[in-house]
């Protein structure tokens, strides 16, 4: 297993799974779900039934992520057969990463020990935010005391790896409001906190209000100053940044499924709308639970499109990514792997950017400093 001072992850694949299905949409998500539970059983065994279709695909799996959507929805007696499943049709290794995404307000004592029980064991809590207020403008289904009780009640289920998920930059969200919500988080000690900017996508209905005028998402230089505050809140606290918008306490509770999206491992995605990697290739599935139901009883893979990546756009997509992490981009890997010299082709530029404090190059490593991880998305593309 390959690892790193900032705990590298395995190169082993992973396995995805989108679950469809929420109680209600937020105004900010762009994720694909749909609110009828009616076809929940249905979509259970269409995804048992994709997971044959990559039986000789995809041989061994060490993460599982149960993504959404609201995979809290889904009764833990369906988790464990996908989980038995997945074991039967694949080689699960013993210590996989199984992680669930939760929404606080479907939790209590008895769910969360039952998922602990059939083998989830690191959850991510859907947060969002201790304010009120904050909350309803988001169109959160929970309310902070219910955030409260889930991070308690995981504890006594007996999780030792719990996540949780905050977003910032929220209309009327000032310094002081964003650093109470940290504060409240930190006081449960979670091993992994999630900080992301929120980013409406044009068809929310958040984004369709924000276009209408209806309110303004703060200035740049404010999500600038939140971003560095909430750095140096959480290092602060002994948390490490690993990646521009994921902090854990040590190398252990980092995700290791979700660096794995980032240094081109490949993964299996399963479920509508959900995407896969593989040897420079990559496919999705249709945003549509009708048509991927559809496909999978037919016997075919219910993919919606793909595309076989390019040596410079693999190239392009590893600077990108390796931007956004703290353990960077290692110059001879890079090299070797994608065919590109970057200090011979692009030494003065990346020199430039060394005086301008925004990365760091050390014991042939091209790291980005925390000023660089605020503009990652751009960096790469200097």
């Amino acid at each position: 297993m390959g690892s790193s001072a900032y705990g590298g992850a395995s190169k082993m694949p992973g396995l995805y799974l989108h679950v469809p299905f929420c109680q209600s949409k937020c105004g900010y998500c762009d994720f694909y779900s749909v609110t009828d539970l009616a076809l929940m059983d249905e979509w259970v065994e269409a995804v048992l039934a994709e997971m044959e279709m990559y039986r000789d695909g995809f041989e061994a799996f060490d993460t599982i992520y149960f993504g959404g959507g609201t995979p809290s929805l889904l009764p833990a007696r369906q988790i464990e057969r996908i989980l038995s499943h997945a074991e039967k049709t694949f080689h699960l290794f013993s210590h996989a990463e199984i992680t669930l995404e939760a929404n606080p307000g479907d939790l209590d004592r008895s769910h969360l020990s039952m998922l602990k029980r059939v083998g989830v064991n690191r959850i991510v809590l859907g947060i969002q935010s201790f304010d009120e207020a904050i909350l309803t403008f988001l169109g959160r289904r929970h309310r902070a005391k219910e955030g409260y009780f889930a991070m308690l009640q995981a504890r006594e289920a007996g999780f030792e790896n719990v996540g949780l998920d905050l977003i910032y930059g929220i209309p009327g969200q000032d310094e002081a409001s964003w650093r109470r919500t940290l504060e409240q988080a930190l006081a449960f000690s979670p091993e992994h906190i999630s900080c992301y900017e929120l980013t409406l996508g044009a068809e929310t209905p958040l984004g369709k209000r924000r276009k209408a005028g209806a309110f303004e998402l703060p200035e740049e230089t404010l999500q600038y100053d939140l971003f560095m505050k909430t750095a140096q809140c959480l290092e602060g606290a002994g948390y490490v940044q690993y990646e521009v918008s994921n902090f854990a306490k040590e190398p252990w509770t980092f995700s290791r499924h979700n660096q794995k999206y980032w240094d081109h491992t490949p993964y299996l995605g399963l479920g509508p709308s959900a995407h896969s990697f593989l040897g420079g290739k990559r496919w999705w599935n249709h945003r549509s639970l009708p048509r991927y139901l559809t496909d999978v009883k037919k016997g075919r893979p219910p993919v919606e499109g793909s595309e076989t990546l390019t040596i410079e756009e693999l190239r392009l997509e590893a600077l990108f990514l390796g931007l956004r992490t703290r353990r960077g981009v290692d110059l001879e890997r890079f090299r070797r792997e994608y065919g590109y010299d970057l200090m011979g082709e692009r030494g003065e530029l990346l020199a430039r950017l060394e005086n301008e404090g925004l990365i760091s190059i050390r014991d042939g490593l091209l790291v980005p400093t925390r000023a660089g991880m605020a503009v990652a998305d751009r960096l790469a593309l200097m």
